[in-house]
């Protein structure tokens, strides 16, 4: 994986958790078709990457409404959060990301900002081993709109106490980099989903 880095420094990073710092988009997959499944439906998984940093009730949402879905979301999201935490010892680092952290650590301040709810992600970082890295985590409790909008990423910006322009975002995710470009900051694009992508055929 070769990552294109900014040829500028800044005074803030900030990471997405899920297919950024944590290869563990493939286990919420997993955790997503087991659910939806049992709820009567389906999650193309061309869909499941494409709606990557979703809060995970926004992804219940757009499903039902894509498809004509009547799952339940609190039920639904319980299910996929438990059969996801069922399987957290499987989660690896995406190393190239998790080594530009580790040499930044204690020399900027560093945030994470998800989609996901604050149990998941703190219990993925905890598995890697990597939680208290960070200066701040923000997750789908701390904000009203979740990515595309910036809010996320505002929020943790304010919390790091650097100003947004001042900050680069880690993604993997065009829901993300979205979110970054509405928050005026620069980003880093993290392939990790193509690893995952099924492979169209020629």
């Amino acid at each position: 994986m070769v990552l294109e880095i900014p040829a500028r420094t800044f005074d803030g990073y900030i990471f997405d958790c899920d297919g950024t710092i944590a290869d563990s988009m493939p286990i919420h997959f997993i955790a997503w078709t087991k659910a939806v499944k049992e709820m009567g439906g389906e999650i193309p998984e061309d869909l499941f990457y494409q709606w990557g940093g979703k809060p995970t009730a926004v992804i219940v949402e757009n499903l039902n409404e894509k498809f004509g879905y009547t799952m339940d979301v609190a039920e639904t999201v319980h299910r996929k959060e438990s059969y996801y935490l069922e399987q957290i010892a499987a989660v690896q680092p995406i190393q190239p990301v998790l080594d530009i952290a580790k040499s930044l650590h204690g020399m900027k301040p560093m945030a994470i900002a998800s989609g996901g709810h604050r149990l998941l992600v703190e219990a993925t970082l905890n598995a890697l081993g990597i939680l208290e890295m960070f200066d701040a985590i923000v997750c789908s409790e701390d904000y009203q709109r979740g990515k595309p909008f910036p809010d996320p990423f505002l929020e943790a910006a304010r919390r790091i106490k650097i100003e947004p322009p001042g900050c680069v975002v880690f993604e993997d995710s065009p829901t993300g980099i979205a979110a970054a470009k509405a928050a005026g900051m620069d980003y880093v694009w993290v392939p990790s989903a193509e690893m995952h992508q099924p492979r169209q055929a020629a």
